[in-house]
């Protein structure tokens, strides 16, 4: 159970003296609440004696407020502290989280699922930052606190009598630890389905417009029904060990209340102890209800944070399949690209993805690859982004070895547009500057003149301040890959990546961003794929890909001189084309 507090060493250790003062200040706490009951008893006997003047009356009024006055500053000070520390863990550990999923490739994205990964950053670190705070308020209370009451019970009043409330104890010790085994198996069952809804609201939203395209809103609302359902069940299975924590201890600690006035009236018939003793006594295991009562929060606690914990920790302790090697080499510019004999494999493909690729690029030229659909086209523009381990072969940038050099130097030098636009939930402007966040407005404008979207931007409802919604879900399909290509130019990488980055926008606009990019990027390295072969004319070399493997290259005159798949396809878009335009 205390398992949770080892793993949280580090934070502890790191934050020893905020947590130190708060279980000092703990601690004062429960000695000075244990001293009105005490004066209490004191006074009815004085009453009771005959003995009590009016200047004892007033020193105990005042010691019962300077006790008053004094509990509530400590309570301040320890609050402060153990409730700050709360939610400073909650703030690193999400941070780390977040630092995390930057860090991964996308080996570890296709075995883990969004929701999940959202699960794991809000509800168990939920779960964890409670340990942090009421956890350690529930340990102090269920042990020092509960300590402090039974020795004064047992030192002022009566061992024996404390000696008979306290055989409960025992009992309550083994049921709630049966309790906490079962509820670290079940929570953490809850957190995983928690996940698994979590992914399908995410998917349901993002891909809505395929929904009710295909007209398959029932099949999904019956679909998350059913995943609703088996949260409730394993959440409801949670809920009825926790709702077994509470009338337990409630149930112990009335059968402390029932020993302790019945064999309390004895002890007082017997003048074993005085009656205010006794009213004393009832007081002290009134307020042990709360030190048992935190007990069972204890082991409830530490089981919920332990298991999101877990969940947190298995996150956090997975190492990316692509890291820096020993021995790196400082490489300025990339002034030559070369690729020899590369032969390449996804971790999830049985058969090689790319085959024996060799060619070489230097700086200020243009690639572009073309090819059929799934002849390797991305697959070769990844092995520049290092999102995966290098394959067989060798792949160099300036003479280096590409493995030998630094990840964030190489990924430095790209300016990458993915076939799949990613755009924030931000402004036009916003997403624009995230390739450079420190540009001017003068360098974004320049951005959308060479992207061929500076008409656009004057149709949109707020201009640059236009919301894209999510995922850029307001704008075209062309209208967000030109953001896109803004966002890449605007950044001015060495290396520009574009993949498949004009298939939504026409020819003309087409025609036109490559012209500014040629312009504009003379004597910098760009790559482009594409299905549409125009956009690769002025190409210093293409390549053209099937299955994996170059089976043609050169210019894109060579091409035509030969009888291949690039001349047959560039003839028939010609013509294909031709017609459009006659239209």
């Amino acid at each position: 159970m205390i398992a949770v507090f080892q793993k949280l060493g580090w934070f502890f250790r790191e934050e020893w003296k905020r947590y130190f003062i708060a279980v000092v200040f703990l601690v004062i706490n429960g000695v000075l609440e244990v001293l009105p009951p005490k004066l209490m008893g004191t006074s009815i006997d004085q009453i009771f004696a005959g003995s009590m003047t009016g200047p004892r009356l007033l020193l105990m009024i005042g010691l019962l407020l300077a006790i008053a006055l004094s509990n509530y500053g400590v309570t301040y000070i320890w609050m402060r502290n153990l409730f700050g520390g709360s939610f400073l863990v909650s703030r690193k550990l999400r941070s780390k989280l977040m630092g995390q999923f930057l860090k991964m490739t996308p080996t570890f994205y296709e075995k883990n699922r969004t929701g999940d990964l959202m699960a794991r950053a809000t509800n168990d670190i939920q779960a964890v930052s409670l340990t942090a705070g009421f956890g350690i308020l529930t340990l102090v209370d269920a042990t020092v606190y509960l300590a402090v009451i039974l020795l004064t019970m047992t030192i002022f009043i009566s061992w024996k009598l404390t000696l008979i409330c306290i055989l409960p104890m025992p009992l309550a010790a083994y049921v709630l630890s049966k309790y906490g085994e079962m509820l670290h198996k079940r929570f953490t069952e809850a957190q995983d389905v928690f996940g698994k809804m979590n992914d399908q609201v995410l998917e349901n939203i993002s891909g809505v417009r395929v929904v009710r395209a295909y007209v398959q809103e029932a099949a999904s609302r019956k679909s998350f029904r059913e995943v609703s359902e088996e949260t409730y069940k394993k959440n409801l299975s949670v809920a009825r060990i926790d709702a077994l924590f509470e009338p337990t201890m409630r149930l112990l600690n009335g059968v402390s209340f029932l020993l302790g006035i019945g064999f309390g009236a004895y002890f007082v018939y017997h003048q074993e102890i005085t009656l205010g003793d006794m009213i004393s006594f009832n007081i002290y295991l009134a307020m042990l209800s709360w030190p048992m009562f935190a007990i069972g929060e204890l082991v409830n606690i530490m089981q919920r944070g332990n298991a999101s914990l877990d969940r947190v920790n298995e996150t956090l302790a997975y190492e990316p399949d692509v890291q820096n090697e020993h021995g790196l080499v400082d490489v300025p510019t990339p002034s030559t690209i070369s690729f020899q004999n590369v032969t390449f494999r996804y971790p999830s493909s049985e058969v090689d993805n790319l085959r024996d690729v060799t060619f070489e690029l230097k700086r200020g030229q243009t690639l572009g690859i073309v090819g059929r659909t799934g002849s390797g086209k991305t697959t070769l523009i990844r092995q520049l982004l290092r999102e995966y381990p290098l394959g067989k072969g060798e792949i160099q940038i300036s003479g280096t070895p590409m493995r030998k050099i630094a990840l964030d130097q190489a990924i430095s030098w790209l300016g990458y547009v993915p076939q799949g636009q990613i755009l924030f939930s931000k402004t036009v402007l916003q997403n624009i500057r995230f390739g450079r966040p420190i540009s001017s407005i003068a360098d974004v404008e320049h951005a959308l003149v060479m992207s061929a979207f500076q008409k656009d931007v004057t149709y949109l409802p707020e201009g640059l301040e236009t919301m894209v919604g999510e995922k850029g879900v307001s704008l075209s399909g062309g209208q967000k890959q030109r953001v896109s290509i803004a966002r890449a130019l605007i950044a001015d990488p060495e290396i520009l990546l574009l993949d498949d980055a004009l298939s939504a926008v026409d020819a003309k606009t087409e025609t036109e961003i490559i012209t500014h990019i040629r312009a504009e990027r003379s004597g910098k390295t760009t790559w482009i794929t594409t299905h549409r072969l125009s956009a690769v004319q002025h190409a210093d070399l293409i390549l053209v890909m099937d299955e994996g493997s170059i089976v043609e290259r050169g210019t894109h005159e060579q091409l035509m001189k030969q009888e291949g798949w690039y001349k047959q396809q560039y003839e028939r878009q010609q013509i294909e084309a031709t017609l459009t335009d006659g239209e």
